[in-house]
């Protein structure tokens, strides 16, 4: 890192156009207020292969490499899981293995995000495959994974073969993973793979002088993808119902289904270890199509309805006082960004990604103002059947 004053002394001394030193002090002043903070090697290269585009400028922005360098922790915080899971336990060497649908559905995504990196070294699209890297890891191996491999891990009922092929699972493709990323993030690579390499039955003195991966080292699995997107789709209705109703993340709640199809049935009961899981759920129940729910908060997902019933969850009229002010608030703020709007002297003069901005703004508040309308209801309707 660097303070502010010597940073400005850098960027004004020695320049080929002295005319232009007052006006780089004052831009460098207005970025780096603090100065350039200290960040590690890794979030840097990191950040550098993002932005290796086809474009001949780029602009160096610190949330970024803020954000690569959470995703060092993340990605640390992971493999002390994986280790936590996995040392001194019996991970299938030689074992009857089996593989649950979590692993055969990250092994699948596994060998997809492989073929995409490989693709994109090749044309050296490193920021492409930077990406891709990083979805993979944030969003399906950390994000997903982590958690689907705790109902296995941790249920008395999974049997010893499955919690081998879990564990196994989570060694292999931890290991590879820091193949893949050892090219762009060379020191936590280095650490990790270490200490996972012997429990995936790695040899070698480094991660350097290993074979990158390759897809063919995981199976693909069309069918573990689908039925884990539909799982996805189920817990993601659930966190959402959460989100609008204020219910806090922890608290189990009981979800009613309605108008649930042979495929959704069938998952249900394959699945329902993982949803129970991962979604907080106390109870599920399926509902006749013609029965008329309780008052509920309610998710789509495809042709099927998942219902939260509120009676016990909330305090309904504070919890209608909440919405409405939220209500007032969001009214009141679209007024006054519509009236700018209107204005055809702002219109005229403003930055034209600052109109777009503000006619975006509007439009997200339209929607929360009907969503918003949507609980009010839901309340209302807890406070008749309540009174």
């Amino acid at each position: 890192g660097i303070e502010l004053e010597p940073l400005v002394s850098k960027r004004t001394a020695h320049m080929m156009q002295p005319h232009l030193k007052k006006r780089v002090d004052k831009a460098t002043r207005k970025q780096f207020k603090d100065g350039i903070p200290a960040f590690g090697t890794d979030a840097l290269r990191f950040t550098y292969a993002s932005l290796a585009t086809t474009g001949r400028d780029i602009r160096f922005d610190l949330g970024r490499i803020e954000g690569y360098r959470n995703f060092c922790n993340k990605l640390w915080n992971a493999s002390r899981y994986v280790l936590m899971n996995t040392e001194s336990a019996d991970c299938g060497v030689g074992g009857n293995t089996e593989y649950s649908l979590a692993d055969r559905w990250i092994r699948s995504r596994l060998a997809t995000a492989i073929t995409t990196v490989r693709e994109n070294f090749q044309i050296y699209r490193f920021d492409l495959a930077a990406r891709a890297l990083y979805e993979f890891t944030w969003h399906e191996f950390c994000d997903w994974y982590l958690e689907l491999s705790k109902p296995v891990l941790q249920s008395a009922d999974a049997s010893e073969a499955l919690q081998r092929g879990t564990r196994r699972t989570l060694a292999q493709c931890l290991e590879a993973l820091m193949r893949a990323l050892h090219p762009l993030m060379p020191f936590i690579t280095e650490e990790i793979w270490r200490r996972i390499a012997p429990i995936a039955e790695r040899s070698g003195p480094t991660v350097m002088t290993q074979r990158y991966p390759r897809a063919s080292d995981f199976d693909r699995d069309e069918q573990a993808e689908a039925e884990i997107e539909w799982i996805q789709t189920f817990i993601l209705g659930i966190r959402q119902i959460r989100g609008e109703m204020d219910i806090s993340p922890g608290r189990e709640v009981k979800v009613l289904l309605q108008d649930c199809g042979p495929q959704d049935r069938r998952n249900l009961e394959q699945h329902a270890l993982y949803l129970q899981s991962l979604a907080r759920l106390s109870e599920i129940s399926l509902l006749a199509g013609d029965s008329v729910p309780p008052p509920s908060a309610t998710a789509l997902h495809g042709k099927m309805k998942i219902l939260v019933p509120m009676a016990g969850l909330i305090d309904p009229d504070a919890e209608l006082k909440r919405l409405e002010r939220k209500k007032e608030k969001a009214a009141k703020e679209m007024l006054a960004a519509e009236r700018r709007l209107a204005n055809q002297d702002f219109i005229n003069n403003a930055p034209a990604e600052i109109v777009s901005g503000l006619r975006e703004r509007v439009g997200g508040l339209e929607e929360a103002l009907g969503q918003l309308e949507t609980q009010i209801t839901r309340v209302r309707e807890l406070l008749k059947d309540n009174g």
